[in-house]
Parts: structure tokens; sequence; C-alpha cells
């Protein structure tokens, strides 16, 4: 990554970062953001932003935008996004991942290669899908997910999103490894929960990366401790 200016982050910089494991989007935004302000002498009402949240229990590609180019942020939210991950079969969680404990278990003696496959042809389209309880999404005025830890249930209504990709990339039950390439709107802790689901069993997402939105790719992005050094920074990694 090439050293830029003070001047350059003004104008409007697209800044591809490889989030960590456990960070926060907001955290890496503010890691950057406080390291910049600190060592470029940038005005504190600095323009900063990202396009797309990316969960702590995920790793990859976050977009980070700075000065006039947060003003591109919604046209990058829209792009179409890949991830790879990991599906766990056999017990399903309320989240749909990591963040909270099993909470049933199932069958997987009956799933083979031949069932795996028939079913992921049934995700690729535009498919309905319910978001998880536990997202940020609102109702009634409150995230879903502050609904889910009070213990209240609530309807959710269900979306189009389109799944555009779904290949299988490793079978090592109760492990199934995916790519896929979807639209803006798509949960894949829900895909992870359908797909369980549509196997006769249970399922939840225990590993996500994301690798590319529109032409960005995470090869392309740098770990924010590397921006460190390039900028000869100062700043901790996430608490």
């Amino acid at each position: 990554m090439q050293k830029l200016s003070k001047e350059d982050f003004l104008e409007g910089q697209i800044l591809l970062i490889d989030k960590p494991l456990s960070w926060s989007s907001f955290q890496a935004v503010n890691k950057i953001k406080y390291a910049l302000l600190k060592n470029l002498d940038l005005p504190k009402k600095f323009k900063i932003g990202h396009a797309g949240t990316l969960d702590p229990l995920a790793s990859g590609l976050l977009i980070i935008c700075t000065g006039k180019f947060t003003k591109r942020i919604a046209e990058l939210q829209g792009q179409v996004k890949e991830y790879t991950g990991t599906i766990t079969v056999g017990a399903t969680t309320p989240s749909y991942d990591l963040e909270t404990e099993i909470n049933q278990e199932f069958p997987i003696d009956h799933i083979s290669n031949e069932l795996i496959e028939e079913n992921r042809k049934k995700f690729i389209g535009v498919i309905d899908q319910f978001p998880p309880i536990f997202s940020a999404l609102k109702k009634d005025g409150k995230r879903l997910y502050e609904h889910a830890r009070a213990g209240e249930e609530v309807e959710i209504a269900s979306r189009k999103i389109e799944i555009i990709e779904f290949e299988i990339t490793r079978i090592a039950l109760p492990e199934i490894d995916f790519r896929v390439v979807c639209s803006k709107g798509t949960y894949i802790r829900s895909l992870a929960f359908d797909f369980g689901k549509a196997l006769n069993s249970g399922g939840h997402l225990t590993a996500l990366r994301r690798t590319k939105i529109g032409d960005f790719s995470v090869a392309d992005a740098i770990e924010p401790l590397a921006f460190e050094k390039i900028y000869n920074l100062n700043f901790k990694e996430a608490e």
C-alpha cells in the first residue's frame, strides 16, 4: 500500500481493510480514524466510514471510505458480496452462529454428499429469507437482538434476497465448507440455519470470511497492524 498524504485522505480514499476476527467494524474504523487524526493532523470532523458491517465473529474485507468518498458508501453497500465459511450441522443456536450456545441437537447420519448437493441447488436464485432474531434490524423501535435478549417474541417478516453462487468446497461432517456470492441484505447465518433444516437436521455458522465486495477483493486488502507500520502509527489492537 502506498503511503498517502493528508490531502489524499481529505480528497477521498477507498481503503481495503482485512478485518481480524473478534474486531467489530466500528472498532476497525475508529482505530484507523484515530491513527490518521493523530499522525496526519487531520481535522477532528474528518469524514470516515465503512461500507457494510462485518460481525466480530467474521473476518475479511471491510471497505473504509474517507473524505469525499464517503458519499460512495451507499453505492458500495449495494454491491454483490462473496463469502467463504463453515456450516456445522447437527445443532442449532438461537443466533444461528457461535454468539449463543447450542439449543438443540439433530441427527446427521442420514446426510450424504448427494443430499447436500441436491439441496445446494435449491438455494440458488431469488429466495425468501428470514433474518436472524439476533440481528441489528429494527422492530417496534428496538433492534431485534434487544428483543431477543429480553426474551420477547417478535414476528419477523421474510425478505427476498438472491444467492448467485453457492458452492460446497469441503465436506467433513459435521462441517460443510462453502463459498457463496449473494445480494445485499443476505444473512449468511440464516443461510446456514436454513441449509441445516433442508438437510432434515440443524445447522449453524461456525466460520465466516468476506472475500469480495463488487470488484474489490480481500486479496488486495491490508490488515490494521500492517496499516499501522506504513504510517508509523501506534495504536493497540482492538480491545
